[in-house]
């Protein structure tokens, strides 16, 4: 029998985005007595990011193709979703899944949970589970606090850990986005004295109404004196537009209404750094290409 396809897509073999995803504001306004931090966020995505194949296996294996260096596959969140997947709906079925890695370690970009989401969607589709999204974003928060945002796949204010999601339409300029080529540790910026953790909450009307001018992040000067690669590299961003960090980086981005303007800068950056330009999107690009949005 002939596969059913979605435009170009068939339903026994995938390939999707993961796609990146920034913090455009990211505020830390107390610790719980867990040991997470209560945040507010606007998450946006980006037209850039992973991409994953998948072909359907009918014996219950899940197989990895493209193991990430220093990364078992037991910690492997592609592995972990699709596991977790099917435990949950104890379906029978497996897959072959190859992982082409474009967004780096500890970037802060969301690659991992980007992949972990994407695997989700597209296993549901693969394997005929016609769960809903809320279903898989709720197993998504089983394997990381930045998955729903990808499951829902909109741009969202976002509270709590980072899983209570409102949708919000933010402006989609072109961004220049640079890692410096480390990798910074989350736990060892959540957990470095000098944090800021007492933000005063504010509304998601009042952060909209006051736009992007005034958007931050508490992480950024905790990570400036953590790593001086992201120091200077921001020092050097900030000669041609004001920098942010997104989430606890190392990525930086800077925003731009001309995509001329942005490439211009790309063009300088220094040897050892990796950058690249993309456009923002408020509706992820793995759910345009399947038409779920």
């Amino acid at each position: 029998m002939a596969a059913t396809r979605y435009g170009h897509i068939s339903v026994r073999e995938l390939t999707l985005p993961a796609p990146a995803k920034l913090n455009r504001l990211l505020h830390i306004t107390g610790r719980r007595e867990d040991g997470y931090h209560e945040l507010q966020t606007l998450f946006q995505f980006l037209d850039h990011g992973d991409t994953l194949h998948f072909k359907r296996r009918d014996d219950g294996v899940v197989s990895l193709t493209s193991a990430l260096a220093g990364v078992a596959d037991d910690d492997n969140l592609i592995m972990r979703a699709a596991r977790l997947l099917q435990s949950d709906t104890g379906c029978r079925l497996g897959a072959d899944i190859h992982l082409d890695k474009r967004l780096p370690l500890g970037g802060g970009l969301g690659g991992g949970s980007s992949d972990a989401a994407t695997t989700l969607v597209a296993l549901n589709r693969l394997w005929n589970l016609e769960l809903g999204l809320e279903h898989l974003a709720a197993l998504g928060l089983q394997l990381g606090a930045d998955v729903p945002v990808f499951v829902h796949g909109h741009a969202a204010w976002a509270e709590g850990i980072g899983e209570r999601l409102t949708r919000v339409e933010l402006d989609t300029p072109w961004f220049l986005v640079l890692h410096p080529g480390i990798e910074v540790s989350t736990p060892q910026v959540f957990g470095a004295p000098q944090l800021t953790r007492n933000t005063p909450p504010i509304s998601m009307a009042r952060a909209l109404q006051e736009g992007p001018g005034t958007w931050r992040n508490d992480c950024e000067a905790t990570v400036r004196r953590l790593y001086p690669a992201v120091d200077e590299a921001l020092a050097w961003l900030s000669a041609f537009a004001p920098p942010l960090l997104t989430g606890t980086g190392a990525c930086l981005f800077c925003n731009f209404e001309d995509e001329a303007d942005a490439r211009e800068i790309l063009a300088q950056t220094q040897d050892g750094w990796h950058a690249f330009v993309a456009r923002g999107c408020n509706v992820s690009p793995l759910h345009q290409a399947l038409g779920l949005l």
